[in-house]
């Protein structure tokens, strides 16, 4: 592997097959086995180690197919706490490498190490030194993309999968990346790359090389711009964006597949009180508290749709983001469409320590929060089964 040159000093750091790599460290047998992590016949396939990738098994594909593909594979249930605990080591220790740190999910992050070459050494030296301490304190695999910019470096990354190290600098962007379908490119979606295709480019080299007044007549004036910059690894916009130290910059969330599709309103609300309870458990555990309650709800049909709704203050309570979500179902107004997915998420995280709740005077306290800090007390002591709102007993 070439050194990488000065001009290359952004890292893409990207835990290989994340959900399957971490699950694996507790079942050793299993690791050269083809193993998918996602949960029932109707569920959706979160992860796949690569070897069960090479039966064509992808990440959010049906558990029904997936099984189909690869009848062989083990199925290990998710576990999520465990996968935020290793994902917030690796972040501690990229911070250790540089504060220029931009979490992108869980498992991807961006650095921006132009401040660390004196004391760390080369870009390509700090990267295999990443990868050799996340295999060692953490047991799982990364790859790294090196390069002059954050899309290229993800790109870069994608090249060193799995295990690897990859250094595009900016003078081979047009031997390398040029070849690639369009769709490679980090931010052009699917709707994007048909209507490129339809137009007769199909590579990156074709959007390099049209001239930008087409682009923009195809894509709109700024994406067209954008995505021919991105054609030739510029990128004079984006920068690593630091995340918070403490990682509250994810969110926190929960879905649930049903077993068979489902219109009754009863039954739905029931299983948006189930995760909303888990939702905030999860949240009270971690001291955060959200701004904002997304609802997810997958069709019979795959469609699927997300809505959100603000807080007025920041909450961790159960009964605030249940009674959010809630709302949140009932502006749908749906009409017997039967449902098979659903899912609540918590957003806009903060650490508890740094909310105040503003007490409005003549306001009675409802006893919410306490009430959870009871529940929390039991389910910490006996098990969460133990102890559950009244309505899902």
């Amino acid at each position: 592997m070439k050194s990488a040159p000065s001009s290359c000093a952004i890292l893409h750091v990207d835990m290989d097959a994340f959900f399957a790599s971490v699950s694996l460290r507790h079942r050793p047998e299993l690791q050269d086995k083809p193993v998918i992590i996602g949960g029932g016949q109707r569920g959706v396939v979160l992860a796949a180690n690569y070897p069960a990738r090479t039966h064509g098994v992808r990440s959010g594909m049906p558990m029904l197919r997936a099984q189909r593909l690869c009848p062989q594979a083990a199925v290990l249930a998710p576990d999520h706490s465990e996968y935020e605990l290793v994902s917030s080591s690796v972040m501690d220790l990229l911070r250790e490498v540089t504060p220029a740190v931009q979490v992108a999910s869980l498992d991807e992050a961006y650095l921006d190490v132009s401040g660390s070459n004196r004391c760390l050494g080369a870009p390509l030296e700090i990267a295999e030194s990443i990868r050799a301490r996340v295999a060692d304190e953490q047991q799982i695999a990364c790859s790294v993309g090196i390069a002059g910019s954050m899309p290229m470096a993800k790109l870069a990354s994608c090249r060193a999968k799995p295990d690897g190290v990859f250094v595009l600098p900016p003078e081979q962007v047009a031997s390398i990346v040029h070849p690639l379908d369009v769709g490679d490119l980090p931010g052009v979606g699917e709707k994007s790359r048909e209507r490129l295709h339809k137009m007769g480019l199909f590579t990156v080299g074709d959007v390099a090389h049209t001239p930008l007044e087409i682009l923009q007549r195809i894509l709109g004036v700024a994406a067209g711009r954008n995505l021919q910059m991105l054609a030739w690894g510029a990128n004079q916009h984006e920068r690593v964006q630091v995340s918070d130290a403490s990682g509250v910059d994810r969110s926190i969330g929960s879905e649930r597949t049903f077993d068979k599709d489902t219109d009754d309103p009863v039954h739905l609300r029931r299983e948006i009180l189930r995760l909303s309870n888990k939702v905030g458990a999860r949240a009270r555990s971690a001291r955060l508290v959200g701004q904002s309650v997304v609802l997810k709800l997958r069709f019979a049909d795959f469609t699927t749709i997300t809505r959100s709704g603000q807080f007025g203050e920041a909450t961790d309570v159960t009964e605030m983001i249940y009674g959010q979500a809630c709302r949140l179902f009932e502006r749908l107004a749906l009409q017997r469409v039967r449902i098979r997915l659903v899912g609540v998420r918590l957003e806009g995280l903060l650490p508890k320590e740094q909310v105040h709740k503003q007490m409005v005077l003549g306001e009675r306290d409802c006893g919410w929060e306490e009430l959870d800090a009871a529940v929390d007390a039991v389910a910490l002591k006996y098990g969460q089964v133990m102890v559950a709102p009244a309505a899902l007993l």
